[in-house]
Order: C-alpha cells, then structure tokens, then sequence
C-alpha cells in the first residue's frame, strides 16, 4: 500500500518518542486508503515472558494507533483521550521481528472517535487488535499549559514509499 505522507514523532513517549531509550521509536505514515500504518520493531526490553512483548505494551502500540488513525487524515490538531481500549490478544507477539501497526477509523462525529486498530507480522496475521474510543479534546483541555507540539517536534524525513505484509 502507498504512503502519502509521514507523521511527526515526539520526544518521550514510550510508543513514538525518538529520546526514550526504552521506547519502541515508531514512525508513522498516512496510507492512501486513509488510514496509518507503522513498521516496528519491539526490542527484548518490551517483553514479558521470554519471546513475548508485554500485553501493555501492544495495548500502548494499539492505543497510539487509534489517535495517529485520526491525523491520517490530514488532521493532527485533532486531539483525543483514550476512553476505552478494547484489545484481543490474538497470538503471541515476538521482540526483535519486523510488526506492522496498523489503525483506521470506523466511525467519528464532532465529539468521539471509534478506531480499529491491529499489529500484524509481515505474513499478515493479525496478533493483536482494538477497538479503540477516544474522546476529541483540544491540546490545552489535555495537558493545560504544557505546550504538546514542543513534544512532538521531531519530524524524520525518510523515503518509504510502501508498506507491504503477505495477505
């Protein structure tokens, strides 16, 4: 599938943060039929059992998904809150394999917004998926004073043109 654009990745955060030593580092592309889609890595620091990424961790992954889904749409002062996650463990997720994350809306009004969020492996199985609710917020209802586009300041230019799983 066609990338159409790329996404801003933010200092911090566990999922998308290019500082965060522990972090996954993931970089998110806007795909022509609308949606978002990342190729990640999880690192042996993400696992739970041995072999195995920690449940929270893929529901983090399937979580920030839900609300990069939104600003694939060309959207990204579009912000939101988690109010439900909703998540299907579906088959063990490996470390050190190439994943892909993928999310797209399902439904979306003036105030809320359904996802469908999913990690698959490069043969196309679905290990784990979502449905994600998020409730629109502006950035200063979400975080008050702190300036959340200062987080997200990094901007990783790349040539990554196709993200394709066996299917």
């Amino acid at each position: 599938m066609k990338v159409v654009g790329k996404q801003r990745n933010s200092r911090m955060c566990a999922i998308c943060g290019l500082d965060n030593a522990f972090g996954v580092k993931a970089q998110f592309y806007n795909m022509e039929d609308g949606s978002v889609m990342t190729p990640f890595v999880f690192r042996e620091e993400h696992q739970s059992y041995p072999g195995r990424v920690h449940g929270g961790l893929i529901a983090a992954m399937l979580d920030e998904l839900g609300l990069r889904a939104c600003w694939a749409k060309g959207e990204e002062d579009t912000w939101g809150v988690t109010m439900s996650l909703e998540v299907k463990y579906r088959k063990p997720v490996p470390y050190n394999e190439k994943l892909i994350g993928r999310g797209k809306i399902e439904l979306e009004n003036t105030k809320f917004l359904k996802i469908h969020t999913e990690i698959l492996d490069v043969k196309g199985q679905v290990l784990a998926n979502a449905e994600v609710k998020y409730l629109k917020l502006k950035t200063e209802q979400i975080a008050g004073d702190i300036d959340i586009h200062e987080e997200m300041c990094y901007f990783k230019e790349d040539d990554l043109k196709e993200i394709n799983f066996e299917n």
